[in-house]
């Protein structure tokens, strides 16, 4: 059973990095026009950069606000311990009573 546990963080013989994930945003758009994807990335990755999923949409200039996320993958991503960032985490309370 030990043995199982340690092999988890293996991969063809190689240690693997495990990095922690986060549920952002990643801006679009034009300049003055912003227009933001949800999407879960590796913390480290930079803003705009590599990512691994997108869950869903944020449009700021719409009236009021748009925004769209995919309910079944943001519980995937959640219950596999991504951690959502201060703006997904108020855009998720926004999602949940409308």
């Amino acid at each position: 059973m030990q043995r199982a546990e340690l092999n988890l963080n293996y991969r063809n013989g190689e240690k693997r990095k495990v990095m922690p994930v986060r549920i952002r945003l990643t801006r679009k758009g034009a300049k003055k026009s912003p227009f933001y994807r949800v999407v879960v990335a590796d913390s480290e990755a930079p803003r705009d950069g590599r990512f691994i999923e997108v869950i869903g949409t944020y449009d700021p200039r719409q009236d009021p606000a748009e925004v769209k996320i995919k309910q079944d993958r943001l519980e995937l991503w959640l219950g596999r311990g991504a951690q959502p960032s201060d703006t997904v985490k108020s855009l998720i309370k926004k999602t949940a009573t409308s």
